[in-house]
């Protein structure tokens, strides 16, 4: 009888969970069939409605089919199709579009609830609930939520009447423990739904009222008791939210008194729970993505060094931060270095490349996790093709995975064999790497992303020391200098020491005969080596040739710098004529306006307006380098050149308005330029500002500003510039009561005014600061910031966020205009991480924005380009010039000694003794001395 009860159970636990399937397994709304007769109760016009909004819906998934056909990676792309076919009713094309999704992307854990409900719901049959289980074990390798583990182990429910049913629950139930049971606000739900199945079980196994159960049902019993404590003491020994409530649902629930072991493991667990709460507190209250705050716990965890935790903590973080790189790579480190279990291990790896499959670091790391868990060749190699299809963002990256790739192909070969297959693919793999830089790369990126042919010299050296193969390694060698690498001495010098160890001397003699005829950044260098070589191993003929040789060489090289410098010095000479020429000019048409004004009788107003000027001239130093000195004709678009000397023309005589008739234009100017000059106080700097770019044809400067300013405190005067002809010239001082009002204003920096951005800066002495500077935005590689040119000029703010925004959140858009105001076609877009940007530049590029094809990247400004006499300074000195490479490794001196110790010939004697230093002598120093090409030979080789 109790045996007929347990199958009658288990008949009513399958029974309903099939009714519960056919209860859910109606089609979702939209569908023609879930409507019944509901049409005859409609009327002509809402089911005409009904009929347009469908085939708008096809037309929208037709199209974004489409889409997808051509970029698979577009992810809400994906997301917008589920959503319609989901809307539709369209279950077959539904499944078909998720299945396409997930094997692209890791899916979150709305998606996976919203497909297992629906295909629970279509599950009927046998063989249809494994094909659920399935889907359930995909589901949970994805991310670790503890939501899809629950409804794993409800819907595993439903199957207990199947044969091994029962263990097939209790074990997703442990699994689903080992994942997520320590969660400390989620792991509680999952300890309680298995708590209440094993007393379902234990429900079964009572006997009958009245009856005495025989030995081998009192065992079932005791057994099943068992369980039931055991579940109760583990969840008790675990850091959970409520756990004081378990605590006393376990005294109600047990007959016998809770055991000491069970009490003090409870304790410790509240001590431990003390000790997280406020990291749970700080998650619960942050905002979304809590990036910092879970870095925080994952330090408490890993002080405390629970590898079950440390686990679960990362798992959680990653949950809600699945597109930050640097986190998986935190996350995969600490797999590889402690628990070091392969399945654990890959499938953290896996999921960290389909999550940020722009990160070339994370590919590297998972070749190399495959190859330290002994993966077959043939899956590294596939794996590694997707890398080379994921999109990395600079031709370095794939420069880097090749490496990564051929060292692993490099330690599969046993070199001690002649020949052998590995080694065939090695030779065969770095030849691809190579074509592949040069074709793909550089198609691409217009750069190979390895000028230094790092590939071809790790090959070389592969040829040389492994395979004794020097033949090839001088062909990899002539091909590396054929690509441009021939002027740089430390590629030199690193073949030579390639030949010298593996090579013979007659090569490294041509060797460094080609490096000194052919070396530019530094030819003393490589005439030294070959000098050191011959003086070791070579013949008196070999020594007579290297000496002619470097003499020549260095004699040419010497030529050229002295034609540099005199070069150098006539520019120099031109500049400082200019100079003189515009300082004369200057002065002589002062002296004409003086004379001028003395002409009219006004001695005195013409020194007094001269005082003025060279006061005025000492208060806006401190931004006169920002105004450009040259006129441009047209309206608001230039200023006046730097001979029309400026007058402040304050509060004083503009504060307050006459009660006549207005004054025409002219003698508004006449007024102005008649008005005492105000000279600046820089000892009120901190709280005043300086304003610039104003249209020039600006009104009333003053009223404009004062209540364009008035918001961000009160406003002591406002000095607007003028010239002596009462010109406006678009620039003035704001002095405020209160330093923090200053810098309130600074914040109306770059605000339309009359159609032009207004800039706003600090009053700073740029003579006295020469450091400070006005440009406010980074010049220095930004990875969360976005660079887009090729914008049309009509294109708003507003349109390009509703562009951006659908692939991450937008800080903040720039649009970048000239000082008129007018846009330039280009944008800077700031992202919150690195990860969002990253994917908004695969996402973007090349997207076509009102008729125009953008481009973006990685927000990298290039380098100020020096002006000209700077750049020839700089060409001049052979030490700094370093070439595509930057230094040589060696970081060695490449100056010889004889040219070193001569490096201030006028300060000696014939004798070598000091005559006249300038540091001890005020008379300027002697014209050097010009040498010819034989003294600067003599000279370089005198010992």
């Amino acid at each position: 009888e109790r045996g007929g009860r347990r199958a009658e159970l288990h008949k009513m636990a399958a029974a309903g969970a099939e009714a519960a399937a056919e209860e859910e397994k109606r089609l979702p709304e939209g569908d023609p069939e879930s409507g019944g007769d509901s049409d005859d109760e409609g009327d002509s016009d809402s089911s005409g409605d009904g009929e347009d909004e469908e085939k708008e819906n096809e037309a929208e998934i037709q199209r974004l089919e489409e889409q997808l056909s051509i970029n698979a990676f577009d992810y809400n792309c994906h997301l917008d199709l589920i959503k319609l076919l989901r809307q539709e009713g369209e279950l077959v094309k539904l499944r078909r579009a998720r299945q396409k999704m997930s094997e692209l992307f890791p899916l979150t854990e709305e998606i996976w609830l919203d497909w297992l409900k629906d295909e629970i719901k279509m599950a009927s049959e046998i063989s249809e609930r494994e094909k659920v289980y399935e889907l359930f074990e995909r589901a949970v390798k994805d991310y670790i939520c503890p939501e899809i583990w629950l409804e794993y182990a409800q819907y595993s429910i439903g199957g207990i009447g199947q044969e091994g049913g029962i263990e097939k629950v209790r074990s997703i139930f442990e699994r689903a423990l080992t994942a997520v049971g320590l969660h400390v606000t989620k792991g509680t739900a999952l300890w309680e739904a298995y708590r209440e199945f094993e007393n379902a079980i234990l429900e079964t196994a009572q006997p009958a009222p009245g009856s005495i159960p025989s030995p081998e049902q009192q065992q079932v019993l005791c057994s099943q008791l068992e369980k039931i404590h055991t579940l109760f003491r583990r969840q008790l020994g675990i850091p959970l939210l409520d756990m004081e409530a378990s605590y006393a649902e376990y005294e109600e629930w047990s007959e016998e008194p809770i055991p000491e072991t069970t009490i003090k493991n409870y304790k410790k667990a509240l001590q431990q729970l003390e000790k997280c709460k406020p990291y749970e507190e700080a998650l619960l209250g942050a905002e979304t993505p809590k990036l910092a705050e879970y870095q925080a716990y994952i330090d408490f965890e890993m002080k405390a060094g629970d590898p079950a935790r440390i686990q679960l903590i990362y798992e959680r973080a990653l949950a809600e931060n699945c597109l930050v790189p640097d986190l998986w790579a935190r996350y995969n480190q600490y797999l590889d270095r402690q628990l070091k279990v392969k399945e654990l291990v890959l499938s953290a790896h896996d999921r960290a490349v389909r999550n940020c499959p722009w990160t070339v670091g994370l590919w590297i790391r998972y070749l190399l996790a495959m190859e330290r868990h002994r993966v077959e060749h043939s899956i590294i190699s596939e794996m590694f093709e997707k890398a080379l299809n994921a999109g990395f963002i600079q031709a370095t990256d794939y420069v880097e995975i090749w490496q990564a790739y051929l060292d692993y192909l490099r330690r599969r070969v046993d070199f001690t064999q002649d020949s052998s297959k590995e080694l065939e693919e090695l030779r065969s793999a770095f030849a691809r790497a190579v074509e592949y830089l040069k074709q793909e790369v550089e198609e691409r990126f217009s750069e190979s992303g390895d000028p230094s042919c790092t590939i071809m010299q790790n090959w070389a050296r592969v040829e040389a020391r492994l395979c004794n193969n020097m033949q090839k390694a001088r062909e990899l060698w002539d091909n590396i200098m054929t690509k441009g690498n021939a002027k740089y001495a430390n590629m030199w010098l690193e073949y030579y020491n390639l030949e010298r160890a593996h090579g013979d001397t007659q090569h490294c003699r041509k060797a460094l005969h080609r490096a000194v005829q052919c070396t530019s950044d530094y030819p003393e260098h490589v005439c030294e080596v070959l000098l050191t070589l011959e003086r070791i191993e070579g013949t008196l003929e070999d020594w007579d040739a290297a000496v002619q040789k470097t003499e020549t060489r260095l004699a040419r090289v010497n030529e050229q710098r002295a034609k540099a410098a005199e070069k150098e010095a006539a520019l120099a000479k031109q500049e400082e004529e200019r100079a003189e020429q515009r300082k004369q000019a200057r002065a002589e048409k002062k002296a004409s306006k003086k004379a001028k004004k003395t002409r009219t009788g006004d001695k005195r107003k013409a020194d007094e307006d001269d005082e003025g000027e060279w006061g005025q001239e000492e208060g806006f130093q401190s931004h006169q380098s920002e105004l450009p000195s040259k006129r441009h004709r047209g309206e608001g678009d230039g200023v006046l050149p730097e001979e029309d000397m400026e007058v402040e023309t304050g509060l004083f005589g503009r504060s307050e308005k006459p009660d006549g008739p207005a004054i025409p234009k002219e003698k508004a100017s006449t007024s102005r330029k008649d008005m005492p000059k105000v000279f600046h106080d820089s000892s009120k700097d901190k709280v005043t500002v300086f304003v610039s770019n104003l249209s020039y044809t600006m009104a009333e400067p003053e009223a404009k500003l004062r209540e364009l300013f008035g918001s961000c405190g009160e406003v002591v005067e406002i000095r607007a510039v003028f010239n002596n002809k009462g010109t406006f010239r678009g620039y003035c001082y704001v002095q405020f009561r209160e330093e923090e009002a200053a810098r309130q204003a600074l914040a109306l920096d770059r605000t339309a005014v009359e159609g032009r951005p207004m800039f706003v800066s600090p009053c700073v002495d740029k003579n006295k600061n020469p450091d400070f500077k006005v440009f406010r935005y980074s010049t220095t590689l930004e990875k969360h910031k976005l660079f887009i040119s090729g914008l049309p000029f009509s294109c708003t703010k507003e349109e390009l966020e509703e562009v951006c925004k659908a692939h991450g959140n937008v800080k903040d858009i720039r649009l970048v205009t000239n000082r008129a105001g007018k846009p330039k076609g280009l944008a800077y877009v700031e992202y919150e991480n690195e990860a969002q940007a990253s994917q908004a530049v695969l996402k973007m590029d090349g997207l076509t924005v009102k008729d125009h094809v953008i481009k973006v990247m990685i927000s990298n400004p290039p380098l100020r380009k020096l002006p000209e006499p700077a750049r020839a300074s700089l060409s001049l000195a052979p030490r700094q010039i370093y070439g595509a490479r930057g230094k040589g490794r060696t970081q060695l001196s490449m100056m010889p000694r004889a040219l070193q110790r001569q490096s201030n010939p006028m300060a000696k004697a014939e004798n070598g003794m000091v005559q006249n230093s300038p540091a001890t002598s005020s008379d300027p120093p002697a014209e050097p001395k010009k040498m010819s090409n034989a003294d600067f030979a003599k000279m370089l080789l005198k010992k």
